[in-house]
């Protein structure tokens, strides 16, 4: 028995066309999985699939919402017509913004709330509604798999970042509340997980991260000072950990956060 083997399993993930999404779907669907992107731009959505399916795997793209309900249950329809059930969601969809952050010359009493709110709704809510949505498919199967996607500055006091931290607080312990929900009051073959990547460059903070030369910005070199690898993540490095929680591999593990992180949350900096 393969119990790694997640052939023909239906793999949803929201946030699917960014650099980590995208890598995590090439993975599952080189491993048999049928892939369903879901993000915001149906033309960035065509590219991934188009990407897929060139290389011979199944795939296909919708455009939703991950914080409109409606939405997301008319891609949920448009799956079930297409597969007739939801075996993994990925909630990967997430992100921040310069308001809810905390510059070098900022204090926390400049932090806007406008943008602390809608940081908050990506994160938090943008897991919370798929994981309603395309959950109460897997209650009725009475199996599935949903793997949301956490962060080191929920551990860390990581300067700066004030709201996109607090957001994936949060979302850590809905995960965990989750996972017991659905064990208890459903199925024991439904599980909820959650990785903590360490710090990967994508689209969203290479220029936090590094000068348009590749160097190290001053950000980045206390990054990897505290990262005992000594190296930022690639991104097909999330693919072990979540196949791993994708399969009966992990068939007994449920609620928890798994960091991958080249050893970040483990050093004391000294």
């Amino acid at each position: 028995m393969n119990l790694f083997n997640i052939k023909n399993k239906v793999a949803v993930i929201t946030g699917g066309t960014g650099v980590l999404g995208s890598s995590i779907a090439e993975h599952l669907a080189e491993s048999g999985a049928k892939i369903v992107i879901i993000g915001r731009n149906q033309e960035t959505i065509n590219e991934s699939v188009n990407n897929l399916k060139n290389k011979g795997h199944e795939a296909i793209g919708i455009a939703a919402n991950i914080l409109d309900k409606e939405s997301l249950t008319e891609a949920k329809e448009k799956i079930l017509t297409q597969y007739k059930r939801i075996d993994i969601l990925l909630n990967a969809a997430g992100g921040n913004m310069p308001g809810a952050t905390i510059s070098p010359d900022q204090t926390i009493f400049d932090l806007s709330m406008d943008a602390f709110q809608t940081v908050t709704d990506l994160n938090l809510n943008g897991t919370v509604l798929p994981s309603i949505v395309f959950g109460e498919q897997m209650a009725l199967q009475k199996e599935g798999i949903i793997i949301n996607f956490s962060s080191m500055t929920v551990e860390r006091a990581v300067t700066r970042v004030v709201g996109y931290s607090a957001s994936k607080a949060a979302m850590e312990n809905f995960t965990r509340w989750m996972a017991v929900e659905m064990a208890t009051k459903f199925s024991s073959k439904i599980r909820v997980n959650a990785i903590a990547p360490g710090f990967f460059i994508g689209n969203q903070n290479r220029k936090l991260l590094t000068n348009e030369d590749g160097t190290y910005t001053e950000r980045g070199h206390k990054i990897i000072s505290n990262t005992p690898m000594q190296r930022f993540g690639e991104a097909d490095e999330l693919a072990g950990a979540i196949h791993f929680l994708c399969s009966d591999a992990s068939k007994f593990v449920t609620g928890i956060v798994l960091p991958i992180d080249g050893g970040f949350s483990a050093f004391s900096g000294v």
